[in-house]
């Protein structure tokens, strides 16, 4: 039996892409990956992460899909939200691989509610579909995921920082060094891409620019 395990990174992310990976292997191999020492990405170093995935992707089968911060302002200017939009991407990367079991981490707080909703999107109609909070600590093959997803991702944020020559922090609002980029793409334009604007931190930082570009000019 085929099991996937699928995950995301750089959900609440400021800068980059959204990045949803699945990783599937049969179930008998399983206990190789927690004897490899897989577990959810968060608890692994950079380059422990770097080294498991080098190895995930050449003993099982994995997708990845990257979502721009362009597709998710257009998602959220056409009414969707964040669980949805996810949900789109797991359902692409079940279709795509057609495991015979799907082990999810569940965005949403109902995980049932998210698991009917995404059962209708599976064409693989014979997908047995598990959808749990914390999947990626529970389930070694969601874990797996979760490496994958969290070194992609990483690697995007490396490339746009090769691309306008400074560091971007993690790339959430939390960090001041993202903050000080958007600041800076915000006034000037250059990086802006890589910006989600539909967050409300980019609306607060646009803003401030604009008020402080009054008091200078006044």
């Amino acid at each position: 039996m085929k099991v996937l395990g699928i995950d995301e990174a750089g959900r609440g992310a400021f800068i980059g892409p959204l990045v949803v990976a699945g990783f599937m292997i049969e179930e008998k191999r399983i206990p190789l990956l927690k004897e490899m020492g897989v577990k959810d990405s968060k608890l692994l170093s950079k380059r422990r992460r770097e080294s498991l995935y080098d190895e995930l992707i050449r003993i099982g089968k994995y997708e990845v899909i990257k979502t721009s911060p362009r597709e998710i302002d257009q998602r959220f200017r056409n009414g969707m939200n964040l669980n949805q939009l996810e949900l789109i991407k797991m359902a692409e990367i079940i279709n795509k691989l057609k495991p015979d079991k799907a082990i999810i981490d569940s965005p949403h707080p109902i995980p049932d509610k998210f698991k009917i909703e995404i059962e209708l999107k599976v064409d693989h109609k014979k997908c047995e579909v598990v959808c749990e909070n914390k999947a990626d600590y529970k389930y070694v093959i969601v874990g797996a995921g979760s490496v994958i997803a969290k070194v992609v991702r990483d690697r995007e944020i490396e490339k746009i920082e090769k691309e306008v020559g400074v560091e971007l922090g993690v790339g959430y609002p939390h960090s001041e060094k993202t903050l000080e980029f958007a600041r800076k793409a915000i006034r000037t334009g250059r990086g802006l891409i890589h910006v989600r604007k539909s967050w409300e931190t980019y609306s607060r930082l646009k803003a401030e620019g604009e008020q402080k570009s009054i008091g200078d000019f006044k």
